[in-house]
Order: structure tokens, then sequence, then C-alpha cells
């Protein structure tokens, strides 16, 4: 048996040997962290109908609430003697759940690099694409004791889809295409899903307009943008809807590295960081963050800040580009 193997294996069974289960995600959830805890909460569900299953968070999404919501609150004692899962969370600092430590176990299953180790059960692959790619593989590995339906099926494809940049991301790869077609398989209405994920509202589009008068780019090669609060207002965005503005400034030959600040309405500023060729996890860490090695974010606490941040990242890709052949 390999390790692999192992782990998942006593992941499913403490599952068995658990009556409750409560499982939950990161703050400020994206597709990911939405889909792979609704679709191991439904694949459980079907399976074990007879145990009280939960999912239980502190906040939620309102791109992603097409999905349905999650479960009302339980009494902070059910904890007590329940097995908590946490899913796509890297850090314990960022559960989105005020009392994971009550559990009586906890089980960490994650794709982001394990730089603050957490849990008393640990499975991390971060070379997949998502964590709801974990989540399928974990399915399919025990298909012959787990159950599926169609609903939990979306669930899990639509954290796989968003996650991986619709399958064009470099952690996508061919066991990514396999498993998504497997889910596929289970009758999902892509069509309907794609029109809830993509179809943008005329304010929005507008917005997308205006970032591309805004952004600017470093001496190197930095693509960056400042969405501050005035901008949220003028466009009515979400701090959701505010963060999709890193996506805006990818594609720009010769800008392997791109950033996008956002306004946040603690006084915060979150930065979502992105990259192609070279990494850029290192410098989120350095700005109280982390991630993936091409996909990660940070935390700012005041705009004099931007400048630092913008001017490290410049400076990685000007020695990326100085020491490496093949970038565009």
């Amino acid at each position: 048996m390999t390790e692999q193997l192992k782990t998942m294996t006593d992941i499913l069974n403490k599952v068995k040997s658990y009556n409750r289960i409560v499982i939950t995600r990161h703050v400020r959830p994206d597709g990911d962290a939405i889909g792979s805890t609704k679709g191991l909460c439904r694949i459980l569900r079907l399976t074990y109908p007879d145990k009280e299953i939960y999912l239980q968070t502190n906040d939620s999404s309102d791109y992603l609430s097409f999905l349905g919501p999650d479960d009302k609150t339980i009494a902070p004692e059910l904890y007590n003697d329940a097995l908590m899962i946490v899913i796509d969370t890297a850090t314990a600092d960022r559960i989105s759940n005020s009392y994971y430590n009550q559990a009586k176990e906890l089980v960490k299953i994650d794709h982001h690099i394990n730089i603050k180790p957490y849990g008393d059960l640990c499975w991390i692959e971060d070379w997949r694409s998502s964590a709801s790619e974990m989540i399928a593989y974990f399915y399919q590995t025990f298909k012959s004791e787990l159950k599926i339906d169609t609903e939990a099926a979306t669930y899990i494809f639509t954290g796989m889809v968003t996650d991986s940049g619709r399958f064009r991301y470099e952690a996508t790869t061919g066991d990514t295409m396999r498993l998504a077609g497997m889910l596929m398989d289970s009758g999902i209405d892509t069509e309907t899903l794609y029109s809830h994920l993509y179809l943008e509202d005329f304010d929005y589009l507008k917005f997308q307009a205006y970032v591309y008068k805004k952004m600017k780019i470093t001496e190197n090669g930095v693509a960056y943008l400042y969405v501050d609060n005035a901008m949220q207002r003028k466009f009515k965005l979400t701090t959701e809807q505010a963060s999709e503005a890193v996506s805006f400034l990818k594609g720009i030959k010769g800008c392997i590295a791109w950033l996008a600040f956002i306004a946040m309405p603690d006084g915060t500023i979150r930065v979502r960081l992105r990259s192609r060729f070279m990494t850029i996890n290192e410098l989120a860490e350095k700005y109280n963050g982390g991630g993936h090695q091409c996909t990660c974010g940070a935390t700012l606490h005041k705009t004099s800040e931007i400048k630092l941040m913008l001017k490290d990242a410049d400076k990685m890709v000007a020695d990326y580009k100085a020491n490496n052949k093949g970038w565009l």
C-alpha cells in the first residue's frame, strides 16, 4: 500500500468510526473551497444516511450562491465528540469555523504547500489542481463503498473547473481531466453551470473596461492594479468581484507576474498574485500569505506596503528574466 492510499484509507476509516462529522473550509471561499466541501458532504450523506454530517462555516460567497446555502449553525457542544474535516485551507488561521479546536479529531485535506501543518491526520497533495480534484480522486478510489449523484458531482466539478482556470493552469494533468470526465458522466448540466459562473452583469463589464485603462506595468514587467473603495463603489462591486480583477491582467506579453490589490472592508488590503514560468509564492509568504507556486495571496495592512511589494515583485521578475530563457 502506498503512503497516499494509506492516508486516504485512514481518513475513510475515521469517517466510518464517527457518528458526527463537521466539514469546513477557508475564509472568503472560492469555487474550490465551496465545491470540495459541499461535494464531500453530499457524498458522505448519500453513503452514510444514519450519520450526522454538517457543513459549518463562518462566511459564504455571493458569486457561488447558486450552489445553495450551507447548513444552519449547530450548537457548539456538538463539536466535542465530532470529527472535523477541513478542506482547501493551508493554515489554521484561515479556517472558516470558530469552533474547529473543539472537535475531538481534525483531518486536513489540502492541495496547498504545507507551510504550517495542523490537524491530527493530514492528506496533502500540493501538485493537484484543486482540493476538489482530491475529493474526486477520493471518491474514485473508494467508489465500491462511496455513493455519488449529479448534485455531488456538480459541486466537485465546479471546484475543479474554477481552480484550474477552466483546465488551463499548469497543475492541470491528464488525471485532472480523467476525473472531470468521470464527474461529467454523472449527468452534470455544464451549460447551466457555465452560465452561472461566467455570464457577467453589464456594470461588471464596464469595470473590466475601466481596469484596462487603470492597470499599470513596472519597469521589468509586473502588471498591477489597486482596486480601492471608491472604485468598488463606482461599479457596485462585491469584494469577490473586485478580487477577480487579477484575471484581467493576465495575457500581457512580457509580463510574467501580475498583482491585484483589493481594499477590504476591515481596512486591510487583499493581494492576489499570479505568475507564469517563475514562482511567486515566496513573495506572498513575505507579506502574510502563501499558496501555490504561481497562484497565491497575501494581506497588507497599509497602502504604503503596496509600493514595497511591487518593488520586490519587480526585482523577482528582473532576476528571472536575466537568468532564464523561454519566457514570453
